[in-house]
């Protein structure tokens, strides 16, 4: 899971350019309340959508999952991110969230930059200690541009964003 180096190569020179740029993008709206940095990452992976039959039953594509890993400022794989939200370090702590605030990508055609709470914890480790985690620095992950045209059609959109945990 943790071993994936080619892509930890990849990914390290979009961490060095997000992190730099990581305070400077958030909002107001979605800063922590007294809240101390424990760790940015930077994550790369693709945001699922499903293709699902709305109120008027007409299919459109909802979103489903995030999967991506995020990564430290080497490059070595940190975190593992997915439904829930939930992330899961290295060690097995375990965290999930829910959305408290969003604002806009800076990036066209990007999901939102978000502001997440924790809800829940497993496990004692790195994650542990976590009560906010911010999505910043988005780029990509909306919903495929072609329409879907069968119901449970899966699409997946890749994304790039800095993840800063803190407690």
């Amino acid at each position: 899971m943790f071993t994936n180096f080619k892509r930890a190569k990849r990914v390290a020179a979009a961490v060095v350019a997000c992190v730099a740029s990581a305070t400077a993008s958030a909002a107001a709206s979605i800063d922590p309340p007294q809240a101390e940095r424990v760790v940015t990452t930077t994550a790369s992976g693709v945001q699922v959508y499903s293709c699902e039959y709305d109120a008027q039953h007409h299919l459109a594509w909802v979103f489903k999952s995030p999967q991506a890993t995020l990564y430290d400022t080497s490059g070595h794989a940190l975190i593992m991110h997915s439904a829930g939200p939930s992330w899961e370090a290295e060690d097995g702590s375990r965290i999930v969230g829910h959305v408290i605030a969003q604002t806009p990508s800076d990036t066209a055609a990007s999901v939102p930059q978000l502001l997440l709470e924790t809800r829940s914890t497993a496990a004692s480790g790195m994650l542990s200690v976590i009560r906010y985690v911010q999505r910043v620095n988005t780029v990509g992950g909306v919903m495929p541009a072609a329409p879907c045209s069968t119901e449970h059609q899966v699409g997946a959109s890749p994304y790039l964003a800095n993840y800063i945990f803190y407690k």
